[in-house]
């Protein structure tokens, strides 16, 4: 059985004794990271008034997770390769647990602040770097399955985190959302310390300009999104600075990138048609899914009237058809043209965003969920394929940088995704409302037969008139925000046909590469 595995599989860069467990290991420590993403977005009202905080400041507990997290991503690769991948892993969840305690026990809001700084800085290499290792560790013809159990983590932890955060406040008390990664982070530690191999460590010299210019970039792009909608947008003073920051950062560091001797990352990873691709596709991907999120839960919270842990439960089978397509997938990648598999999952999306543009008042909870397990089994088949893609030609070598920057993408694509849709909703339901109110004029049939009040002035009427003017132009921006959301996943298409799947070489193999099959082999 061994011998036909090594005939079979190629060498992976890294050999470990215990695959396995060492997976579970990279995964476990994914999902705590990746939960802390949304688990805290229904904890919001009840740490307010606990910490004493307005509305508008308590959202700084996730804007500072997020900057911090945004900034730190990119130094993956650097860290990995000056301290080594084992031990950048451990300080990174020991770090990451930690921070997350402190957010349980936070007695203010400039504490807790600080603590979720804490959080994004250590958890933002975590994710990059388990799949880092996922790639080193799976011979390039199981990187499809490999990309798959990622997936599951990466896609389905953040669908679950409003449904778990919710139970949690609702049965516990809000800082059980914090506290539930200290078993979680202790466990992950130990097996690491026992299944991960150290690395080689590379002497790289940090460039602090190019580091300092992209983080600049970045921090001020992930302000200017966050803080957009409060400030008006470009009426503000503030947002102008902060778009000028993110260009000239941007732009100096890719500058700073094409010529340095010993730039912070080595552009040469987007040389690959690929990986450059994957990534523009991944950004759409990180649009479509987050911002999805971000629109539901107040629409049915406040539009449908369901009670915040009923609309959390509505959207829970969304992951669980993620986490079953992404099984699918995982058995298919290797059979199955990935371009098939990209095109299937976008028509799934596509499909169900278009049944989403129907939703009206009047309608129960099923719609939601038909559309959600829709829209949850098409993103398995287009995440899992875009991933094995994007780095099925990216050299060894390049793997860590690559992942941090990947990470970054949708990350950023995130963070567009939910201000887009929020921009968008905010202006429809002005423009609605205004087209909506210029159909109730004194000479309208409907008026006169069903609101023959509203003709005389009556104040309450006239308040009970515009209740519903409101109500109805809300939804309809809801839609708007569906229909655009449709579109952007269809102008994936043409980037999907583009992707070409990883060139078999003809080159015999060495001893030394047959000897690395063989003892892989055994490990499996």
């Amino acid at each position: 059985m061994a011998k036909a595995v090594s005939e079979t599989l190629s060498a992976p860069a890294l050999i470990v004794k215990n695959k396995g467990l060492l997976t579970a290991a990279l995964m476990l420590a994914t999902v705590m990271q990746v939960l802390d993403t949304t688990i805290a977005n229904v904890a919001l009202p009840h740490m307010a008034a606990s910490l004493g905080a307005a509305q508008n400041e308590i959202t700084w507990v996730l804007t500072s997770y997020i900057v911090a997290a945004a900034i730190a991503t990119p130094l993956t690769g650097w860290m990995a390769d000056r301290i080594g991948q084992k031990r950048l892993f451990m300080v990174a969840v020991i770090g990451f647990t930690v921070a997350s305690a402190l957010c349980g026990i936070a007695t203010s809001l400039p504490e807790m602040v600080m603590f979720r700084v804490l959080q994004g800085v250590f958890g933002a290499v975590i994710a990059p770097l388990a799949q880092t290792v996922l790639l080193n560790i799976n011979p390039k013809e199981r990187i499809g399955q490999a990309m798959a159990i990622y997936g599951m983590g990466i896609m389905v932890a953040p669908i679950i985190g409003p449904t778990l955060g919710g139970w949690l406040t609702e049965s516990f008390d809000w800082r059980w959302v914090f506290l539930i990664n200290l078993p979680l982070g202790v466990l992950a530690v130990f097996m690491l310390f026992v299944f991960m191999p150290d690395t080689e460590i590379k002497r790289r010299r940090f460039d602090f300009f190019g580091f300092g210019m992209l983080a600049l970039g970045v921090g001020a792009l992930q302000l200017m999104l966050d803080r957009g909608a409060d400030n008006f947008w470009f009426s503000s003073m503030e947002t102008w600075i902060e778009l000028g920051l993110v260009i000239t950062g941007l732009w100096v560091f890719v500058v700073h990138c094409l010529t340095a001797e010993n730039p912070f990352l080595d552009l040469r990873i987007f040389k690959d048609l690929n990986f450059s691709l994957a990534s523009v596709l991944m950004f759409l991907v990180g649009i479509t899914l987050f911002s999805g999120l971000a629109l539901l839960p107040p629409m049915l919270q406040s539009l449908m009237g369901y009670p915040v842990i009923f609309s959390s439960v509505i959207m829970a089978p969304r992951g669980v058809a993620t986490l079953l397509s992404m099984v699918v997938v995982g058995r298919l990648i290797g059979k199955v043209d990935p371009r098939l598999l990209m095109l299937f999952g976008i028509g799934c999306m596509a499909y169900s965003l278009y049944g989403m543009t129907s939703f009206s008042l009047q309608m129960d909870y099923w719609p939601v969920i038909t559309t959600g397990v829709i829209q949850g089994f098409g993103m398995g088949f287009l995440f899992v394929p875009l991933q094995a893609l994007a780095f099925a030609t990216i050299a060894p070598k390049y793997r860590a940088d690559a992942t941090s920057m990947f990470a970054l993408v949708r990350n950023m694509g995130n963070g567009v995704g939910i201000s887009l849709v929020t921009a968008v909703l905010s202006n429809m339901m002005q423009v609605n409302h205004a087209e909506l109110a210029e159909r109730l004029t004194a000479t309208s049939q409907n008026v006169i037969n069903q609101m023959p009040s509203l003709l005389g002035g009556s104040a309450q009427a006239v308040a009970i008139v515009n209740g519903l003017v409101t109500q109805q132009a809300a939804m309809l921006s809801y839609l708007d925000d569906f229909w655009l959301m449709l579109l952007l996943s269809l102008a994936a298409i043409p980037l999907v046909l583009l992707l070409r799947g990883p060139k078999k070489s003809a080159r015999p193999k060495t001893e030394e590469e047959k000897a690395l099959e063989r003892a892989h082999a055994m490990a499996e």
